[in-house]
Protein backbone atom coordinates (compact mmCIF):
# COMPACT_ATOMS: atom_id res chain seq x y z
CA UNK A 1 0.00 0.00 0.00
CA UNK A 2 1.35 3.38 -0.83
CA UNK A 3 0.86 6.61 0.81
CA UNK A 4 -0.35 10.38 -0.23
CA UNK A 5 1.60 13.23 0.87
CA UNK A 6 0.32 16.60 1.15
CA UNK A 7 3.22 19.35 0.69
CA UNK A 8 3.00 22.85 1.41
CA UNK A 9 5.02 26.09 1.87
CA UNK A 10 3.83 27.48 4.64
CA UNK A 11 3.87 31.02 6.83
CA UNK A 12 4.07 30.88 10.51
CA UNK A 13 0.58 32.10 10.49
CA UNK A 14 -0.60 29.69 8.52
CA UNK A 15 -0.89 30.55 4.75
CA UNK A 16 0.54 28.55 1.89
CA UNK A 17 -1.20 30.20 -1.18
CA UNK A 18 1.19 29.97 -4.07
CA UNK A 19 4.80 31.39 -3.50
CA UNK A 20 6.72 30.75 -6.90
CA UNK A 21 6.53 34.46 -8.51
CA UNK A 22 4.80 37.92 -7.67
CA UNK A 23 1.96 37.06 -9.91
CA UNK A 24 1.78 33.13 -9.64
CA UNK A 25 -1.56 33.23 -7.71
CA UNK A 26 -3.38 36.71 -6.67
CA UNK A 27 -6.53 35.04 -5.99
CA UNK A 28 -8.31 37.85 -3.58
CA UNK A 29 -6.12 40.47 -4.38
CA UNK A 30 -2.78 38.55 -2.56
CA UNK A 31 -0.12 40.84 -2.38
CA UNK A 32 2.39 38.71 -1.21
CA UNK A 33 3.22 36.30 -4.26
CA UNK A 34 7.13 35.38 -4.08
CA UNK A 35 7.39 35.63 -0.40
CA UNK A 36 9.15 32.35 -0.23
CA UNK A 37 12.23 33.55 -2.03
CA UNK A 38 13.95 35.59 0.15
CA UNK A 39 13.68 33.16 3.06
CA UNK A 40 15.13 30.10 0.62
CA UNK A 41 18.62 29.00 0.63
CA UNK A 42 20.06 26.08 -1.22
CA UNK A 43 19.65 23.27 1.48
CA UNK A 44 15.68 23.78 1.47
CA UNK A 45 15.57 23.88 -2.01
CA UNK A 46 17.49 20.73 -2.18
CA UNK A 47 15.32 19.36 0.50
CA UNK A 48 12.08 20.02 -1.67
CA UNK A 49 14.00 18.76 -4.71
CA UNK A 50 14.31 15.15 -2.95
CA UNK A 51 10.60 15.29 -2.05
CA UNK A 52 9.84 15.56 -5.51
CA UNK A 53 11.94 12.78 -6.54
CA UNK A 54 10.00 10.42 -4.42
CA UNK A 55 6.91 10.85 -5.91
CA UNK A 56 5.93 8.59 -8.81
CA UNK A 57 2.48 10.37 -9.08
CA UNK A 58 1.01 13.86 -8.81
CA UNK A 59 -2.06 14.56 -7.32
CA UNK A 60 -3.32 18.04 -7.54
CA UNK A 61 -7.15 20.03 -6.92
CA UNK A 62 -8.44 21.78 -9.78
CA UNK A 63 -7.25 25.43 -9.04
CA UNK A 64 -3.88 24.40 -8.21
CA UNK A 65 -3.87 21.48 -11.46
CA UNK A 66 -4.58 25.08 -13.32
CA UNK A 67 -1.15 26.55 -11.79
CA UNK A 68 0.80 23.69 -12.53
CA UNK A 69 -0.67 22.89 -16.13
CA UNK A 70 -0.13 26.61 -17.34
CA UNK A 71 3.47 26.42 -15.89
CA UNK A 72 5.66 22.65 -16.23
CA UNK A 73 5.02 21.72 -19.54
CA UNK A 74 6.77 24.68 -20.80
CA UNK A 75 9.60 24.02 -18.39
CA UNK A 76 12.65 22.20 -18.56
CA UNK A 77 14.95 21.73 -15.51
CA UNK A 78 14.83 18.54 -13.47
CA UNK A 79 12.15 18.96 -11.41
CA UNK A 80 9.61 20.02 -14.58
CA UNK A 81 11.26 16.04 -15.90
CA UNK A 82 9.92 14.68 -12.95
CA UNK A 83 6.47 16.20 -12.95
CA UNK A 84 5.60 16.05 -16.70
CA UNK A 85 7.03 12.28 -16.29
CA UNK A 86 4.94 11.47 -14.04
CA UNK A 87 1.10 10.44 -14.16
CA UNK A 88 -0.78 13.26 -12.65
CA UNK A 89 -4.38 13.26 -11.02
CA UNK A 90 -6.86 16.33 -10.65
CA UNK A 91 -9.70 16.10 -8.73
CA UNK A 92 -12.53 17.81 -10.67
CA UNK A 93 -16.18 18.18 -10.94
CA UNK A 94 -16.68 20.14 -13.97
CA UNK A 95 -12.87 19.53 -15.78
CA UNK A 96 -13.52 17.17 -18.89
CA UNK A 97 -10.49 17.37 -20.88
CA UNK A 98 -6.95 18.38 -19.15
CA UNK A 99 -4.61 19.64 -21.32
CA UNK A 100 -1.79 18.52 -19.52
CA UNK A 101 -0.39 15.13 -21.07
CA UNK A 102 -0.75 12.06 -18.72
CA UNK A 103 -3.85 13.57 -16.38
CA UNK A 104 -6.72 11.75 -15.17
CA UNK A 105 -9.74 13.10 -13.44
CA UNK A 106 -10.85 11.64 -10.52
CA UNK A 107 -14.60 12.78 -9.39
CA UNK A 108 -13.95 12.95 -5.16
CA UNK A 109 -11.65 12.56 -2.78
CA UNK A 110 -12.79 8.58 -2.35
CA UNK A 111 -11.28 7.96 -5.77
CA UNK A 112 -8.26 10.13 -4.93
CA UNK A 113 -7.50 8.05 -1.81
CA UNK A 114 -7.39 4.57 -3.59
CA UNK A 115 -4.62 6.04 -5.86
CA UNK A 116 -2.71 4.45 -2.72
CA UNK A 117 -3.54 1.12 -4.21
CA UNK A 118 -1.25 1.72 -8.01
CA UNK A 119 1.32 4.38 -6.75
CA UNK A 120 4.63 3.75 -3.75
CA UNK A 121 4.44 7.73 -3.15
CA UNK A 122 1.64 9.99 -4.44
CA UNK A 123 2.46 14.09 -3.86
CA UNK A 124 0.34 16.94 -3.61
CA UNK A 125 1.08 20.68 -3.47
CA UNK A 126 -1.05 23.39 -2.43
CA UNK A 127 -4.74 22.39 -2.96
CA UNK A 128 -6.01 23.35 0.29
CA UNK A 129 -9.59 22.24 -0.27
CA UNK A 130 -8.70 18.90 -1.66
CA UNK A 131 -6.08 18.28 1.18
CA UNK A 132 -8.99 19.18 3.36
CA UNK A 133 -11.49 16.76 1.66
CA UNK A 134 -8.70 13.80 1.96
CA UNK A 135 -8.46 14.51 5.53
CA UNK A 136 -12.19 14.13 6.24
CA UNK A 137 -12.01 10.85 4.36
CA UNK A 138 -9.58 9.70 6.47
CA UNK A 139 -7.13 8.96 3.17
CA UNK A 140 -4.20 11.36 3.54
CA UNK A 141 -1.44 9.93 5.09
CA UNK A 142 1.38 12.72 5.32
CA UNK A 143 1.12 16.05 5.74
CA UNK A 144 4.74 17.71 4.65
CA UNK A 145 5.26 21.28 5.52
CA UNK A 146 7.88 23.66 4.58
CA UNK A 147 7.61 26.51 7.37
CA UNK A 148 8.85 29.70 6.59
CA UNK A 149 9.55 32.30 9.40
CA UNK A 150 7.51 34.73 7.34
CA UNK A 151 4.12 36.12 8.64
CA UNK A 152 1.41 37.62 6.01
CA UNK A 153 -1.63 38.13 8.11
CA UNK A 154 -3.69 37.47 4.89
CA UNK A 155 -3.76 34.38 2.32
CA UNK A 156 -5.28 31.00 1.88
CA UNK A 157 -4.93 29.31 5.54
CA UNK A 158 -5.32 25.13 5.30
CA UNK A 159 -6.99 24.68 8.84
CA UNK A 160 -9.83 27.19 8.20
CA UNK A 161 -13.31 26.92 9.62
CA UNK A 162 -14.58 23.32 8.89
CA UNK A 163 -11.33 21.57 9.72
CA UNK A 164 -12.11 18.38 11.01
CA UNK A 165 -10.63 18.34 14.70
CA UNK A 166 -7.82 15.73 14.42
CA UNK A 167 -4.18 15.56 15.84
CA UNK A 168 -1.01 14.11 14.14
CA UNK A 169 2.58 12.85 14.81
CA UNK A 170 6.16 13.34 13.33
CA UNK A 171 6.69 10.76 11.38
CA UNK A 172 10.47 12.11 10.13
CA UNK A 173 12.82 14.45 12.22
CA UNK A 174 12.56 17.89 12.15
CA UNK A 175 14.91 19.56 9.32
CA UNK A 176 16.62 23.39 9.79
CA UNK A 177 17.77 25.24 7.49
CA UNK A 178 20.08 28.58 7.19
CA UNK A 179 17.17 31.03 6.91
CA UNK A 180 15.32 29.78 9.57
CA UNK A 181 12.48 27.39 7.60
CA UNK A 182 11.77 23.96 8.85
CA UNK A 183 10.84 20.62 7.50
CA UNK A 184 8.19 19.49 9.26
CA UNK A 185 6.73 15.80 8.46
CA UNK A 186 3.62 14.10 10.08
CA UNK A 187 1.25 11.77 9.83
CA UNK A 188 -2.33 11.28 11.13
CA UNK A 189 -2.28 10.63 14.64
CA UNK A 190 -6.55 10.40 15.28
CA UNK A 191 -8.85 12.18 16.89
CA UNK A 192 -8.17 15.06 19.28
CA UNK A 193 -7.90 14.12 23.10
CA UNK A 194 -8.99 16.26 26.21
CA UNK A 195 -7.89 15.91 29.70
CA UNK A 196 -6.41 18.15 32.51
CA UNK A 197 -2.73 19.64 32.28
CA UNK A 198 -0.61 17.62 35.14
CA UNK A 199 0.38 20.11 37.92
CA UNK A 200 3.58 18.35 39.36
Amino acid sequence: MGIIVANLFITLDGVYQAPGGREEDPTDGFPFGGWQAPVSDEEAGADIAAAIDRMDALLLGRKTYDIFASYWPHQSDEIAGVLNRVPKFVVSGSLTDPGWEDTTVLPDAAAAGRLRGQYDEVQMFGSGHLIRSLLAADVLDRLHLWLYPVALGQGKRLFDAGTVPSTFRLAEPVRSFPKGAVSLVYEHAGDVETREMDAS
